[in-house]
């Protein structure tokens, strides 16, 4: 148990969890919990709050401490060591002994997080790691690109796959006109891609022709990643690179694409194989596209 890892983030806060193969279930970080809803970014304290609320709960024969199991995870020290986990029903529990409108807030979000689109394209994003179909996926092409997007977004996008037949803009920012889309995506589908200059530059062109109505980042970043991994036996590792930083890089990328190359270049790993690594991907993939 606990070799694949989520990311889930609220208000720009991590919450890791852990996967239980053998009860079909995931366990969350009490401390990143309790961290997250009282607004403590001191380890320390966030502890001793924990070690104080946990004795007042045990006093009162509280369920939410008895549910409690201990995994371990990476602290800030760097060491993995032994930590408090609750399920989903002891999250909602433990929410509920917090008053004020932020434990309600989460307590919202959580409850509905995996349920959206999104959460149920992660979940499919997740899967995409175990399935035989990723070594099938083209890569470098459209085709692939489409693939990836069909496979994230089917049952939950009617447009799943298809190439957008419309016009459109995001932050002022017009995308190739849809009308033109067929030829633009020839021409990139054409573009070298045997150096990483050469990668990121296709990359940058895909992300100027967003060739899907939604979900073009998630897609073209794992399409991405398949690129780099077939020529350069490398990809990135998204968890090294802010959000802020990602989106002004990308914003600046389709002018001047040195800043987004710097912070992809400084991002790379070897670990290509890695189900942690692809995982960790996922969630900070899906972070960015949060508003």
């Amino acid at each position: 148990m606990g070799s694949k890892i989520s990311i889930r983030f609220f208000n720009d806060r991590e919450v890791r969890a852990l996967w239980d193969e053998k009860n079909a279930k995931w366990w969350f970080s009490v401390l990143d919990i309790v961290a997250v809803i009282t607004d403590q970014d001191d380890y320390g304290k966030t502890r001793n709050y924990w070690k104080y609320l946990k004795a007042k709960l045990k006093k009162e024969n509280s369920e939410v401490v008895s549910a409690a199991t201990q995994l371990k995870l990476i602290a800030p020290d760097g060491k993995k060591r032994l930590s408090d986990m609750l399920d989903y029903d002891g999250i909602i529990a433990l929410g509920k002994e917090f008053p004020g409108k932020k434990a309600n807030r989460f307590i919202e979000w959580f409850t509905y997080s995996d349920e959206s689109i999104d959460g149920k394209s992660k979940t499919k994003a997740y899967a995409l790691f175990e399935s035989s179909f990723i070594n099938s996926i083209e890569v470098g092409t459209t085709r692939g690109l489409q693939q990836i997007h069909a496979y994230l977004f089917g049952g939950l996008y009617d447009f799943a796959g298809q190439i957008r037949q419309k016009n459109i803009s995001k932050g002022g920012f017009q995308f190739a006109a849809s009308n033109f889309l067929g030829s633009t995506l020839k021409k990139i589908e054409a573009m070298p891609e045997t150096t990483f200059d050469e990668i990121i530059e296709k990359y940058v062109e895909m992300n100027i022709a967003h060739p899907f109505m939604e979900g073009n980042g998630r897609s073209a970043r794992i399409w991405l990643n398949l690129i780099l991994k077939k020529r350069l036996r490398k990809c990135v590792d998204w968890s090294k690179i802010g959000k802020t930083d990602y989106m002004k890089a990308m914003v600046q990328s389709p002018a001047d694409s040195k800043s987004l190359k710097k912070l992809l270049k400084n991002a790379l790993t070897t670990e290509i194989n890695s189900r942690e690594m692809f995982m960790k991907g996922i969630d900070y993939s899906y972070y960015y596209e949060e508003a």
